[in-house]
């Protein structure tokens, strides 16, 4: 089927020519579609587009000639490198002694159909194109070297695969020709497009770029390379802001729609996998314009064709920075190139063409002027080609219209073959690869055979460089990265800034000059390009619906959570004792809380209570030192002692609530306050009993004289108490309190506290000290009208009046607190009711005992002095 479909597009009328008539039964073809030739013993044949006509659609009308009237002049310069090289290795006798090479180059004009008529009359000899069919000639065709296009290359590969006649590709990049299952006896001299790609890639990851747009071409080298570009650039986490295909022809409407693609679209980077022919439509109208501020990324398809482009496009396409061709300076080539002469290659077909292109001139004998004449301006003046001119007077330089780093490609692809007919021509007879053990005969050598040498060439040519394929036919790859920077004439050119080595340590494969990069920013820092802002830390990345991953939004983390890094797709959850700083990018251990000496506060507190400690020793103190008189004897003196020193221990007892809560004091200090509390009101109640007692017992007849004395008020402290002694000891052993870490009770605060293990035992602690100061206060209010000078019963009513007001008040305020404050309440509570029995009960005893000494007598206790007093006034 392949070659039914061969035959049909070669059966197409088209005339075929070659330069010499070396062959018997071949005719010498008309001299302005001439191919260059060069005989020789081995011939090589060459493919290559030597003229353009820029998006012509691959088609013929049946009849009509093809039209090849533009010079692609970096294309000669593909020529004159195949020329050079075969004359070098000609001179050379070291690499094939007694050997000539020759050659038969073919313009391909870009045509499919060309480029296969081209090859069948290398195969054949002969114009009528017979397949299988081989003209008589003295000379071998060894191989073929091209084409440039991949689609091409292709097409040519899958005829000369039948015969197994060798191809070398100089720049044919496409994977599929990878495949030796479809291309046995393919050969390139470029590394695949796949390998660009992940090339590629790796520099847009370099340069910290996660924001991209993609264009490509419609051919066989951009739309495969532009997929696996893209899915390698997916793979490292870089989004594809849109991917725009040019199309075959130059069609406006298709034009606009990637023009506004590229002008709305915020990524500032864009990658084109294309030749330059379907992109300069793009230049143009982004020139129009005016877009600016974009940094073009290139394939090697167009990075070296700056030559190509418009002065004025410069602003517009400065800094761009790509792949290219890897190239090096072929020893010899310049001096050849700036020889070139008309005068001294008269067989060169294509050097006039070149003359008129280079130096803007017509040769006074050329076929085309007619067409040039109609087709050029009327008001343009015609200068005439005189062959005076000389390239060397082009600043001593190549030419800008050639492309070197192709050249090098085509060079090298030369040598392979002479290296791999050296392999066979150095074949030892009785130790050869063939059947038998035989050689080739290197003047009558079939295909395969040549074949067979070429899978396992390799050398080092002459500039130092390594040559080799690998079992795919692919080189090792190596490219060049430049960067393209505006010349001081206005013009573009390419400075090499790094390089890319496939074969180089894992990681170390793309080499960078930061510094030598001129970016169109007229900054020198890298350009940036990214969908959304990055997340600091202390944010997380949201995806934007229907959005690619790049683009996204940023939340701060929750309340408890951290981001410790840029762009975090989530927040982590600090440990149970540490809490998010203020940007919430790293867990800070929580502040301890609790009511410590060192604060205000507790200082406040703990000066408060020794202070009233302290009152209350001096005061009993006072009433050791004044026991025997009336007023300290007055209502059970021993009680008074009792509660005074019980006072000066709940003062002391609010210690234990400030501080670093330990094991013991957890322990102690609800069990301690509630105790000494109880004992402290069970005395109050004591004393108030015993007012009522004995201002009854005096009365006449009264039973309560045997009560007056010691027993009652024991029994009573002692039986209150011990009531409070069993529900803080069955308190304790059944639930006791102990330190603890309160890591809920305040964001970002541990509140170190005690935790009272049962709330039901702390409440009926505290219920029972409060029934017992209800008990009290209702005895002492009924008994605050006894009469006397020094009622005890009233003051004992103001103090529990105190007490209870305290304790009533510290129960919402206790429930409404947190951490420390909490503690805090309960201690104000502790000193506050204390301090209010304490004042209530035995200051004015203390005003009596100090400043009113007169009126500690028992006359005065009992009322009887006022009553004389007033006796005597009567």
């Amino acid at each position: 089927m392949a070659l039914l479909g061969l035959m049909a597009l070669l059966a197409m009328p088209s005339p075929l020519y070659c330069a010499l008539s070396l062959y018997p039964g071949c005719t010498l073809w008309s001299q302005k579609e001439v191919g260059f030739m060069q005989d020789g013993d081995i011939l090589i044949g060459g493919i290559i587009p030597v003229h353009i006509n820029w998006l012509k659609p691959d088609y013929q009308i049946a009849g009509q000639p093809d039209l090849c009237d533009d010079l692609d002049t970096k294309a000669y310069s593909w020529v004159q490198a195949m020329v050079f090289s075969i004359n070098e290795i000609n001179q050379d006798q070291t690499l094939l002694p007694n050997i000539s090479l020759g050659f038969k180059i073919y313009d391909t004009c870009y045509l499919i159909s060309r480029a296969l008529r081209g090859t069948i009359w290398m195969l054949t000899g002969q114009e009528k194109l017979i397949l299988n069919y081989r003209c008589q000639s003295q000379s071998s065709l060894a191989a073929i070297m091209g084409e440039r296009s991949s689609t091409i290359s292709i097409s040519i590969a899958r005829v000369l695969g039948l015969y197994k006649y060798t191809q070398i590709s100089y720049f044919s990049t496409s994977p599929v020709l990878s495949d030796k299952f479809q291309f046995p006896s393919f050969f390139r001299m470029l590394a695949s497009d796949d390998i660009q790609a992940l090339g590629l890639a790796q520099m847009v990851v370099r340069f910290g770029w996660a924001w991209v747009g993609l264009l490509s071409g419609p051919t066989d080298y951009g739309t495969p390379g532009s997929q696996i570009l893209k899915v390698e650039l997916l793979k490292l986490g870089v989004c594809i802001a849109f991917h725009e295909t040019f199309p075959t022809v130059s069609k406006a409407k298709d034009l606009k729609l990637i023009f506004e693609v590229v002008k709305r679209s915020s990524a500032k980077i864009i990658l084109v996998y294309s030749a330059i022919a379907y992109f300069i439509p793009v230049v143009e109208e982004l020139h129009r314009a005016n877009i600016t501020g974009k940094v073009w990324i290139t394939s090697h398809g167009w990075s070296s064709s700056f030559n190509l482009l418009k002065r004025e496009y410069t602003h517009l396409l400065s800094g761009t920075i790509g792949f290219a061709v890897h190239e090096s300076k072929i020893p010899g080539f310049k001096e050849f190139l700036l020889k070139l002469h008309p005068s001294t290659s008269p067989h060169d077909i294509f050097i006039k063409p070149l003359w008129e292109e280079i130096f803007s001139c017509h040769w006074p004998d050329s076929e085309n002027n007619l067409t040039n004449l109609t087709s050029m301006d009327i008001s343009t003046p015609m200068t005439m080609c005189t062959g005076a001119e000389r390239l060397q007077e082009i600043n001593g330089n190549i030419p800008r219209e050639f492309e070197v780093s192709t050249s090098y490609s085509v060079y090298n692809a030369v040598y392979s073959m002479a290296h791999g007919l050296q392999d066979m021509l150095s074949c030892v007879p009785g130790e050869g690869p063939f059947v038998n053990h035989t050689c080739a005969d290197i003047r009558n050598f079939k295909p395969w055979q040549l074949l067979h040498y070429m899978k396992k060439v390799h050398f080092v040519n002459k500039i130092g460089e390594e040559i080799y394929f690998e079992n795919n036919g692919d080189p090792p790859a190596i490219y060049d990265i430049v960067n393209w920077q505006p010349h001081p004439d206005g013009s573009i050119q390419a400075v090499k800034v790094g390089s890319f080595h496939s074969r180089a340590l894992k990681g170390q494969e793309l080499s960078i000059n930061m510094s030598a990069i001129q970016w169109n920013t007229q900054r020198p820092e890298v350009p940036r390009s990214v969908c959304s802002e990055s997340c600091g830390p202390g944010y997380r990345k949201v995806a934007q619906q229907g959005q690619p991953h790049c683009c996204f939004d940023c939340i701060p983390c929750a309340e408890r959570e951290i981001s410790n890094v840029v762009d975090s797709t989530i927040c982590w959850q600090c440990a149970s004792d540490q809490w998010p700083n203020e940007r919430r990018s790293e867990c800070v251990p929580k502040r301890i809380e609790y009511l410590s000496y060192q604060e205000v506060m507790g200082i406040i507190l703990a000066v408060v209570a020794i202070s009233c400690s302290t009152i209350t020793a001096a005061i009993l103190c006072v009433f050791i030192k004044y026991r025997n008189t009336p007023i300290a004897k007055a209502n059970n003196r021993e009680l008074s002692f009792l509660l005074l020193g019980v006072l000066m221990l709940s003062f002391l007892c609010s210690l234990l609530f400030i501080g670093d809560p330990q094991q013991i004091t957890c322990l102690l200090r609800q069990p301690a306050f509630g105790t000494i509390f109880v004992l402290c009101v069970s005395c109050v109640l004591a004393k108030t009993i015993m007012v009522v007692i004995a201002f009854n017992a005096t009365k006449p007849n009264s039973n309560l004289r045997g009560w007056v004395g010691p027993r009652v008020p024991i029994v009573i402290v002692t039986a209150c108490t011990f009531i409070q002694v069993f529900i803080c000891v069955t308190w304790l052993l059944l639930c006791p309190p102990f330190p603890e870490r309160n890591l809920k009770l305040k964001t970002g605060i541990i509140i170190w506290q005690c935790n009272e293990c049962s709330d039901v035992a702390f409440w009926c602690m505290r219920g029972y000290m409060g029934l017992l100061a209800c008990i009290s206060f209702i005895v002492a209010f009924l008994a605050r009208k006894l009469p006397d000078s020094f009622n005890e019963a009233k003051w004992i009513t103001f103090s529990m009046f105190v007490f209870l007001s305290v304790w009533l008040s510290f129960i919402p305020a206790y429930l409404s607190t947190k951490g420390k404050n909490t503690v805090a309440v309960e201690v104000f509570g502790i000193i506050s009711s204390s301090a209010g029995i304490l004042v209530c009960i035995f200051l004015p005893k203390c005003y009596i005992i100090l400043l009113r000494p007169d009126m500690n007598t028992r006359e005065q206790l009992l009322g009887k002095g006022i009553r004389n007093k007033k006796v005597k006034a009567i």
